[in-house]
């Protein structure tokens, strides 16, 4: 841009081919000073950049005619006037594409144009140019699985039960040890301190009922913990957090053993990671003669 868009946009008029001497439909151009939308520049230029990009073209003192950005416009950046955009190569990941391209053409009278440039030495590349119409015309289907976004229902429903547990454990160090899992059953104070901790953390605008629901939702936690700690020992057997299975508070989602377990039992699944919404897949290996392998 700095070198040979610069230099083109100078003697782009004089040096375009003519069909008369008198036939000068298009100017010189001086480029103005090029913007920039980078983690490089700092957060009040970064402010004073997406303010400059709402105003006209034509604006003598404040016009844009060139802004360099990398991925950190894919969100926040909600200008209705931008209308032209070009991709240097292709972004890694499907999500990130179609965030940033989405930047242009915001306003249903102004539509956009996205202009994408790809590097024939990049098989990455190469191969979004091979499938370009097919990749198009369903990119919603590549959309990587992205992270749960904290404190959402469904979050809670596969984490709470999983936090609640760790918190019990790290604010009594009594109950680390994987056979004291019973002990927070009469430990009215520890359950208090467990649902303010909690509390404090989540903001009460992003839980679906607020604080109310939420302290409601881990106070029955504690109340099941409590009944499936009562039924796992009435006979005098141990009951763990985690391992022997068959003796287990926690239980992964794709525990066989969950079919048999109470109601109250099966609040307690705790997934191995939180990484993404995707449903887990349970593969089973076996042989050429078609035995299980474990």
């Amino acid at each position: 841009v700095e070198d040979e868009v610069r230099a083109r946009l100078g003697n782009y008029g004089t040096a375009r081919r003519r069909t008369t001497p008198a036939d000068s439909p298009f100017a010189d151009r001086r480029l103005r000073e090029v913007l920039e939308l980078t983690s490089r520049v700092t957060t009040d230029k970064v402010a004073q950049a997406k303010e400059a990009l709402s105003k006209p073209c034509n604006d003598p003192k404040d016009g844009v005619d060139v802004a360099l950005a990398t991925n950190m416009i894919s969100v926040g950046l909600d200008i209705g006037r931008l209308g032209l955009m070009v991709v240097q190569g292709q972004p890694k990941t499907a999500a990130e594409y179609i965030q940033a391209t989405s930047r242009v053409g915001r306003q249903e009278d102004r539509p956009g144009l996205v202009m994408v440039l790809l590097n024939a030495h990049k098989p990455r590349d190469r191969l979004h140019l091979e499938s370009f119409r097919h990749f198009h015309e369903g990119f919603y289907r590549a959309v990587e699985a992205t992270s749960v976004t904290p404190w959402a229902a469904r979050a809670m429903d596969r984490a709470l039960a999983a936090v609640v547990v760790g918190v019990c454990r790290h604010l009594a160090p009594a109950l680390s040890p994987e056979g004291a899992m019973a002990g927070i059953v009469g430990d009215a104070a520890l359950q208090a301190e467990v649902i303010q901790t909690i509390l404090d953390r989540a903001p009460a605008e992003q839980v679906v009922g607020g604080h109310t629901v939420l302290r409601q939702t881990i106070e029955r936690l504690f109340v099941d913990w409590k009944t499936v700690a009562a039924a796992q020992t009435a006979t005098g057997g141990a009951f763990y957090y985690g391992y022997p299975r068959d003796k287990a508070l926690l239980h992964d989602p794709l525990d066989p053993l969950l079919e048999s377990l109470s109601a109250e039992h099966k609040r307690f699944t705790a997934s191995r990671s939180m990484r993404d919404v995707e449903h887990v897949t349970l593969l089973k290996i076996v042989d050429p003669h078609g035995n299980t392998l474990r």
